[in-house]
């Protein structure tokens, strides 16, 4: 596996890495897991807080030059890294903040004596990434890990690679020890020995449904603990009564924001009734026709490329086999002429139950329309897919809102917004989508020990 960097915009290859070899992998979880059994020993809880702060501090510190590094590796448009690394110092804060509430003893009702549990590390964490949020993927599982006492050794996406080493320097800067976090340039081989490893408690994965798969299977077979996220084709479902002004507002962020490489990104948009479905669909065109593709370290520009060449022609051929299917084009599906990775956002409709992109993830600026009836279709429209990883739901009736998003087979639902990632709030999946949870107190104890305490009565 080569890793490098090859800069979306231009694919001029800027950095590239050796693989580590197997002795360096051994390093790695030796010192993950002497450092796991200090821990254990000595608590260091204040030190990992005051070291996780200064995460905090260096990373708004010296935003704009970590920004670039991610810009570089994977082309997201400078401004979007600079709130990528905003919300990943307010992870750390979050987590050093909340990490004497989130640790502290839970007691547990019986009448047969007195029991609590205890929150309790248990070894040495893998983390499987991908490269669309470079930071914030590392970010939302290495914090509560860290603080919890959890080392942790990442194999971070090929095409990303300067950010995974700017993170490890970043972590070590701040102080923490050697075997805290460490980025390892991993082959797939070797991945499956760090997870058969007895110092290893755990691994989680964010990326596609093969990968997940991969690893769930290896994890499996050696008992580790596996939190996965795969991906979504989010529903976005607009009630006869949606609010059409706030509608117009959210539609360029819940669909191009990072290109369309979001995994909670509004992929299927579900309109009820024919007068809204028309009014909606030259909306969304109107809105795509402002995006403005180029340089995304300018500011002016709001169209980022795509990660890579192969991420720009796996994109390209979901919307052919939609069209040679029966899809039609609204708008978009024109080549751009330039070097970098751009696919010209795309707006499809009339597509079919029978269409092979039907229950497809497209990962790009492409936004799949759909016309129903009634609620209830709607609703079944929504569930009828493989994932269920986010979704919306817009109602000009909260109440309203809210009864609909409880009916749909999802881990996340938004109200009148697009997708939001922030600490306090837990994401994950179902179906296709993954288990587990990142982020607020349930992706904090994701690979936490509940040790029982229990004192019968006499």
């Amino acid at each position: 596996m080569a890793y490098k960097t090859i800069y979306p915009y231009t694919n001029e290859v800027l950095h590239e890495y050796d693989n580590v070899s197997d002795a360096d992998v051994e390093k790695a979880l030796e010192t993950g897991h002497q450092l796991y059994k200090q821990w254990r020993r000595e608590d260091n809880l204040e030190d990992r807080k005051a070291q996780l702060r200064k995460v905090a501090e260096l990373l708004r510190r010296d935003r704009d030059r970590y920004a670039e590094v991610m810009t570089k590796d994977m082309g997201k448009l400078f401004t979007e890294a600079q709130g990528e690394v905003d919300l990943c110092a307010d992870i750390a804060d979050y987590y050093a903040d909340k990490a004497d509430e989130f640790l502290k003893p839970v007691p547990l009702e019986t009448d047969t004596g007195e029991a609590y549990y205890l929150k309790q590390s248990t070894g040495v964490i893998l983390a499987v990434e991908p490269w669309n949020f470079p930071f914030y993927q590392i970010m939302r599982v290495f914090a509560p890990n860290f603080i919890g006492g959890n080392p942790m050794v990442l194999k971070h996406a090929s095409n990303c690679p300067a950010s995974a080493q700017a993170f490890e320097d970043l972590v070590l800067e701040a102080g923490a020890p050697e075997g805290a976090f460490k980025n390892l340039f991993v082959s797939y081989d070797q991945v499956n020995t760090i997870i058969a490893d007895k110092r290893v408690a755990g691994v989680c994965l964010t990326g596609s449904e093969r990968g997940g798969a991969s690893v769930a299977e290896a994890a499996g077979r050696h008992l580790k603990k596996s939190s996965l996220e795969l991906g979504g084709n989010d529903a976005f479902i607009i009630l006869e009564d949606a609010d059409f002004d706030l509608l117009k507002e959210t539609i360029f962020f819940a669909r191009l924001y990072n290109a369309g490489q979001v995994c909670t990104s509004s992929k299927r948009f579900i309109v009820v009734g024919e007068d809204n479905y028309k009014k909606y669909v030259d909306m969304v065109v109107e809105t795509f026709k402002t995006a403005k593709w180029g340089d995304p370290m300018e500011a002016d520009t709001t169209l980022a490329p795509l990660s890579s060449a192969a991420a720009k022609e796996d994109v390209l051929s979901q919307i052919k086999l939609a069209v040679d299917n029966g899809a039609t084009v609204e708008y978009g599906n024109e080549a751009i002429d330039h070097p970098g990775n751009f696919v010209m956002p795309t707006v499809l409709t009339n597509i079919t139950k029978e269409n092979p992109i039907y229950n497809q993830e497209i990962f790009g600026p492409v936004a799949s329309i759909y016309k129903v009836d009634t609620e209830e279709e709607a609703i079944e429209l929504a569930n009828d897919s493989s994932y269920g990883l986010g979704g919306t739901v817009f109602s000009s009736n909260q109440e309203h809102a809210e009864r609909v998003a409880a009916q749909i087979e999802t881990g996340m639902s938004f109200i009148n917004s697009g997708w939001a990632s922030l600490p306090e709030l837990p994401f994950g999946g179902v179906k296709n989508a993954g288990y587990g949870r990142e982020l607020s107190e349930l992706g904090f104890a994701t690979f936490l020990n509940e040790h029982l305490i229990y004192t019968p009565k006499r």
